[in-house]
């Protein structure tokens, strides 16, 4: 199984996060609906074919979120997409090491580095958008993990904590203040773009029910926990007005 300890699934909130999560509240609630404004952007992570059923790293009930995610986007002008986008042979793979297997943990220049099947690969039908995801005004999409060398599961920043992907600047140049997240999986890219959101200024909603985790040894509990840590509030589709 994995060590999430040692994975260090959210980056630097582990001890913050302890200290809070049994007196967290389960769910941040909003006073009131929220109404998307020309401020706010939807931000749909790695809804993707190597994520969904059948997929080489299939999400459970990935599929479900599509539906959700397709009816709020309506209410939403400015929509950010991201994309798994990763090399052959990528280091981030566990047929790349030897003797490896997936979900195995190495150690590289960064840290601690969680091995996976083969996902994502680029120009492969596995690593394109799901078709039946239908945002027709999305108008960026941020692609992640295509430096062989280097891992990325934030929308904001790569997995050495040094390359930014340009997108904090790129909401500050359309007076983005407010984020909503979306898509898979929670406890890993969805989790990891909300944190690096919230430490870049923005106001920071996950609408769970638009999200689906892995949940490995607890790794979603803890993400929610870290996310609550650093600020970002959980909501539900039916909070918004769209």
């Amino acid at each position: 199984m994995i060590d999430l300890q040692r994975r260090g699934v959210i980056f630097g909130l582990a001890g913050l996060a302890a200290g809070q999560a049994l007196f967290a509240p389960a769910r941040l609630f909003a006073a009131d609906k929220i109404k998307p404004s020309a401020s706010s952007a939807l931000i749909v992570v790695d809804v993707q074919n190597c994520f969904l059923p059948g997929g080489s790293l299939a999400v459970k009930e990935g599929d479900q979120v599509i539906p959700v995610i397709n009816r709020i986007a309506k209410g939403f002008d400015n929509v950010v997409m991201t994309q798994d986008w990763h090399t052959p042979n990528h280091m981030s793979f566990a047929s790349s090491h030897a003797n490896q297997k997936p979900f195995d943990v190495i150690k590289v220049a960064y840290g601690d580095q969680v091995l996976w099947p083969d996902h994502c690969v680029q120009d492969t039908e596995g690593a394109q958008i799901a078709k039946d995801i239908k945002i027709p005004q999305a108008n960026l999409i941020i692609r992640k993990g295509f430096r062989k060398d280097v891992d990325s599961y934030s929308a904001f920043m790569e997995a050495d904590r040094k390359t930014n992907s340009g997108l904090a600047s790129y909401f500050k140049e359309r007076g983005i203040d407010t984020v909503f997240l979306t898509g898979l999986a929670t406890d890993f890219c969805v989790a990891w773009t909300a944190v690096d959101a919230r430490h870049a200024g923005l106001t920071t909603y996950v609408v769970e029910d638009a999200c689906r985790g892995i949940d490995v040894n607890g790794s979603l509990a803890k993400a929610w926990a870290d996310m609550t840590a650093a600020g970002v509030q959980k909501i539900q589709s039916t909070d918004l007005v769209v």
